[in-house]
């Protein structure tokens, strides 16, 4: 490290050492705070490392903390701490949030709905936190006490690559797996196929990610039944992606507990067709028209169909490019974080909120 950690007003300590979606909050955060001059410093594994590194590249301090696992790290990371209790911890997740349990100036800001087992490890690990937020209304229901920061996504500009005469450009944009729903979206368009009324192309960007072998195989049989009409990228960058499909389809079948690549497809204007699995109606809002059953093949199959008669729904686009601005985008997202450190207690008295930003 080039600074001790008395240097550092909030210690941001990361779940994992990949990039997943709490990550990809994590160095929002930490921009967030850099802007607010609260300069943070981050702490996560060594191996792997793509967080400690992603953060050193956007130039922040951060240390790797050296580990083989990560039940390791969680002892670590106790330890750690106890030799640096200076600034607040932001525990990102549950595993930092339990690995420092009972621990004072402390923010636990939980990812995902806890299940199983997970749920008495929340309750252990919000012991001694000074608050504990999530990133939507629907997460907060489930653990009582819990405040909401929604997550917030950047502007992005879609160049949309034009398709001709050619079919109907679905996308997909995530981890591809069950929990993911890949496998009912393929059946969707194996229904859709059937009534030969529109030709469908799936395009499927992201890379299986903590997903088990027989999930892969699973997604695998599902997508291999479309044949030609279905092309796996790998990973994509956001706003390149969009700019290659007509519909992006969130079709989840687990509670999600936000939605960023529905936010990331508002702010670029794409048309999106959800599923009502957990937060994913509370992001879209109300008034959105294609919301799915989760796990109904027949049910995403409609939405689909109707969000594809209704393009370019210009007007839908525009309300939920809107619904973004108001509600996910950064400088909101920001507002909100210095709003939480201020009630806390966290922020020198006149700190600014962060300048606004133009949406596109």
């Amino acid at each position: 490290m080039t600074n001790p950690p008395s240097d550092f007003p909030v210690v941001l300590a990361a779940n994992n050492g990949d990039i997943a979606g709490g990550e990809v909050m994590l160095l929002a955060v930490a921009e967030a705070l850099r802007d607010l001059g609260m300069e943070p410093l981050v702490v996560g594994m060594d191996t792997p490392a793509g967080l400690v590194e992603t953060a050193r590249n956007r130039g922040f301090t951060a240390e790797a903390l050296r580990v083989r696992s990560r039940i390791e790290y969680m002892h670590v990371l106790r330890r750690w701490r106890k030799e640096h209790p200076e600034g607040v911890l932001w525990c990102n997740g549950l595993v930092p949030a339990t690995a420092t349990s009972g621990m004072s100036r402390r923010i636990v800001h939980l990812h995902q709905v806890p299940a199983g087992p997970q749920r008495a490890a929340v309750t252990v690990a919000r012991l001694g936190a000074m608050a504990t937020v999530v990133p939507s209304e629907f997460m907060a229901s489930r653990i009582s006490g819990a405040r909401v920061l929604h997550n917030w996504s950047p502007a992005l500009e879609r160049v949309v690559v034009p398709r001709g005469k050619g079919p109907l450009r679905l996308g997909f944009l995530g981890r591809p797996s069950e929990a993911k729903g890949v496998h009912i979206l393929a059946d969707a368009i194996t229904l859709l196929r059937r009534t030969g009324q529109a030709k469908y192309f799936l395009r499927v960007a992201g890379e299986p990610r903590f997903v088990d072998a027989r999930e892969r195989a699973v997604v695998e049989n599902r997508l291999r039944r479309l044949s030609g009409s279905v092309q796996q990228l790998g990973w994509m960058v956001p706003d390149e992606f969009f700019g290659t499909i007509d519909i992006l389809v969130v079709p989840s079948l687990w509670e999600e507990p936000f939605g960023l690549v529905v936010t990331e497809a508002m702010s670029a204007k794409v048309p999106v067709v959800v599923s009502d699995a957990g937060a994913l109606p509370e992001v879209v809002g109300p008034d959105h028209p294609w919301i799915a059953r989760a796990g109904d093949p027949r049910s995403l199959a409609d939405a689909i169909a109707a969000a594809a008669a209704a393009l370019p729904a210009s007007d839908v686009v525009e309300r939920a490019h809107t619904r973004w601005a108001e509600r996910f985008s950064p400088v909101v997202g920001r507002e909100a974080l210095r709003e939480l450190l201020s009630s806390l207690g966290l922020l020198p008295e006149g700190t600014a909120a962060p300048k606004a930003e133009a949406a596109t």
